[in-house]
């Protein structure tokens, strides 16, 4: 969309009208008007395909009109009738093609054909499958090591996909996984486990009609979610308070108007969200996390004092926890001074949180990305796992954790074996099923993958979906690496920027979308997903494929496997893309969790797969959820330099991970834009800047490496002090590669010190 520059602030309610409208838009501009409203009435439906975009589940997964506006961009990107041919790439250079923007570069439309990249006239050929794959199989053998081979996988990919990956990957020798959770929650699949026993959340989708409050940490529903929203309007107009943790004030933790309430849609009325929404400094979790506790435990001393009922929940905590005396100790310990300044938010305004969540007898504690993506997400998500456990919260209906989940199906591809430390466990499993020892050492994640890259030490990547190149860090050194490649290969539908920044040899593989029919040998086939609450359903595409040539992900993958692998394969391949239950049959001999996979998946809501810390059974090695401390509060950034600034990056509204559906971000009031950088008006004043200057913005590195972007509008925007915002990815060139957590490697997208800095363009 060609929105003209401006900044004008958004003052309708989130949802509404607006989505409405953006909807309209983002079809016409697809040019689907007619196919593209029939395709999302078949989205999150029986017989239907699953939302493309976020992994919030769906009510029962039989609603009429389930669908939110950034899900239904996400179909009608997908579903455009716009196409990326060979004709297309005779036309451009990838030199060429380097200088558009991400939002040009996929606005071009699908992929129609496998292409080549030519060295000699610097442009993608088209080039047959079976030349592709033969490729492919070439450069895996001539490697000395499979370990010098990296395979990504992307949250698009099916349970399906996914399995046959791992299991391809393992049969040729590696653990090598980097994974996009790798880069957003997998402080949760490390954090939680040290806390419960488990990788992911406790709550299911009935438990927000049940519970007393809803607390939300760096979580914007609105964007990244959109379809939780009617969980939160529902709870809050039953009276269950909401408390928002978030540096933004995001418009959807403010006001939401639901598109599916012809009252509130005709009246031009909305829903009030948070009954408090606290502006916290970024990075400052833990601080109010742990303020929190330390009123809880206060509270309680206090009350058996005078003999009156318990605050915290004793009978659980001794039943069922161990570790809660050295978490007592560290809360009275830590000073309010500290908490204070660190989190940005008044010791008053954290009593009242304390004394909504202590009044609760059913708490679901909801969070996302601005918790995971910190040097100290894992230890983050435990304080989340800490202030649960004190009042029982979890194993209770109504109450628990509820991590939200980025990509629909990035829970479900770890689910099945994507991972680059494999327990013993599983690779007995899989070794039993399929006849073959598979490699026990650990593998790579995105960063220790990179820095293999870096070091020439993996020397092909292969990537099912994602735009891996857009996504990671520390641009300066992790792109150089990613060209020294000698094989790179996308599976991709639309053309994005890690196809530009490719190795030696190039290829892009065109696969089937969500939307679309898959006709494999014995008939239609469907995949299936996990959503962010371990509901597994099925989602079958029915619009026709965009490409006579397109592939689906398990046949691509499958037919890698052959190249690769040839005849010492133990693995029926063909059998496996013929008819996709064979696969399923496969995933439930391997994960009985699974059990009466193929049965289960035909009930339209599909099936829970059991939570342990749901039911209260924890597997840790003590047997018992733990309560971990963290020592500290975090780092008090301008204390040593009053200049530097946490920069938090941020998705617009119109943007779904590293897809850009328009320049704009409405409710955030930038319109035709993304260059710019969010800070109030105090640290505007302190740094002499007016509304709409240019800046830089200048990486604090301990490295001696220099980080800057150049030339952003600098924007007056409410936000806490020693604080900024940009937008992501246009600002990952600031994230080094060694900013990350050292539990969970997930880079601290949302914790960078900077500097802004006048642009010496703008000097000039």
């Amino acid at each position: 969309m060609a929105d003209r520059k401006a900044i004008r602030p958004y003052r309708q309610p989130a949802g509404g009208w607006g989505a409405l409208k953006a909807l309209g838009e983002h079809l016409v501009e697809q040019d689907i008007a007619l196919k593209g409203a029939a395709t999302l009435m078949r989205m999150n439906q029986p017989e239907g395909f699953d939302c493309p975009g976020c992994a919030w589940p769906d009510p029962k997964h039989t609603s009429s009109f389930e669908f939110c506006e950034n899900g239904a961009k996400a179909v009608a990107w997908e579903a455009t009738a716009k196409r990326c041919t060979p004709e297309f790439f005779a036309e451009h250079s990838v030199s060429q093609l380097s200088c558009w923007s991400d939002y040009e570069l996929e606005m071009v439309g699908r992929l129609t054909h496998p292409m080549a990249y030519d060295a000699a006239s610097d442009r993608y050929v088209p080039v047959s499958w079976e030349e592709a794959f033969a490729t492919i199989g070439y450069h895996l053998n001539a490697l000395p090591d499979p370990n010098m081979a990296a395979f990504y996988t992307s949250g698009r990919t099916s349970n399906e996909a996914a399995f046959l990956y791992q299991l391809f990957v393992r049969e040729y020798g590696t653990n090598n996984f980097p994974d996009c959770s790798n880069m957003c929650h997998e402080a949760t699949s490390v954090g939680l486990p040290a806390s419960l026993g488990v990788g992911k959340g406790t709550v299911l989708l009935d438990d927000f009609d049940k519970t007393d409050c809803i607390f939300i940490f760096g979580q914007n529903p609105g964007t990244n979610s959109p379809r939780m929203m009617t969980s939160l309007r529902n709870a809050s107009r039953r009276g269950a308070p909401i408390i928002s943790f978030n540096p933004f004030r995001e418009r959807a933790l403010e006001r939401f108007q639901a598109p599916q309430s012809p009252v509130e849609m005709v009246t031009l009325t909305s829903t009030q969200i948070s009954s408090r929404l606290y502006q916290l400094r970024v990075g400052g979790d833990i601080a109010v996390l742990k303020g929190i506790m330390k009123i809880m435990v206060e509270a309680d001393e206090a009350a058996r004092a005078k003999e009156q009922p318990e605050i915290l929940d004793w009978d659980f905590i001794r039943g069922h926890t161990v570790g809660i005396d050295a978490l007592v100790e560290d809360l009275k310990a830590t000073p309010w001074a500290d908490i204070e300044r660190i989190s940005g938010i008044a010791r008053e305004d954290i009593e009242y949180a304390a004394k909504v969540y202590m009044k609760a007898e059913r708490a679901i504690i909801v969070y996302g990305m601005g918790i995971t993506q910190h040097r100290q997400g894992a230890h983050n998500v435990q304080q989340l796992a800490n202030l649960a456990l004190l009042r029982g919260h979890i194993g209770r209906e109504g109450a628990g954790l509820c991590p939200v989940r980025g990509h629909s199906n990035v829970q479900g591809d770890r689910t099945v074996g994507i991972t680059e430390v494999p327990s013993t466990e599983f690779l007995d499993r899989l070794e039993k099923r399929f006849g073959f020892k598979p490699p026990a050492a650990p593998g790579h994640n995105v960063v220790t993958a990179l820095e293999a890259m870096i070091r020439g030490e993996v020397k092909a990547f292969i990537a099912m979906g994602g735009n891996f190149a857009a996504a990671i860090p520390d641009w300066q050194t992790t792109r150089a690496a990613l060209t020294s490649l000698d094989l790179s290969v996308h599976v991709s539908t639309k053309l994005n920027r890690s196809h530009l920044i490719h190795g030696r040899e190039a290829l892009i593989l065109p696969c089937l979308g969500r939307t679309e029919i898959d006709i494999q040998p014995d008939g239609p086939q469907s995949i299936t997903v996990e959503d962010s609450m371990s509901m597994v359903h099925a989602s079958a595409g029915r619009n026709q494929p965009a490409s006579e040539h397109l592939k689906s992900e398990p046949a691509i993958i499958a037919a890698m496997a052959r190249a690769t692998l040839g005849n010492r394969s133990v693995v029926d391949w063909e059998g496996f893309v013929a008819d996709y239950d064979r696969i399923r049959d496969a995933i439930e001999d391997v994960f009985p969790i699974f059990q009466g996979y193929n049965a289960r998946i035909r009930i339209p809501s599909g099936f829970h797969l059991t939570s342990t810390a749901r039911e209260r059974i924890w597997m840790t090695p003590s047997g018992k959820a733990n309560f971990l401390v963290f020592d500290g509060l975090g780092e008090d950034l301008q204390e040593n330099d009053p200049d530097a600034l946490w920069l938090s990056t941020v998705r617009s509204h119109d943007q779904y991970n590293t897809t850009v559906y328009s320049m704009s971000d409405r409710y955030r009031g930038i319109y035709g834009q993304r260059d710019v950088v969010f800070l109030n008006a105090y640290e505007m004043e302190k740094r002499g800047l007016a509304d709409g200057d240019r800046v830089d913005l200048v990486t604090l590195s301990t490295d001696g490496v220099e980080r800057r972007v150049r030339n952003f509008r600098a924007v007056a925007y409410s936000f806490p002090d020693g604080c900024c915002a940009a937008y992501y990815p246009e600002t990952n060139p600031l994230v080094p590669l060694y900013a990350h957590d050292p539990l969970s490697f997930t880079p601290s997208y949302k914790g960078i010190p900077v500097k802004v800095v006048r642009s010496d363009a703008a000097a000039a």
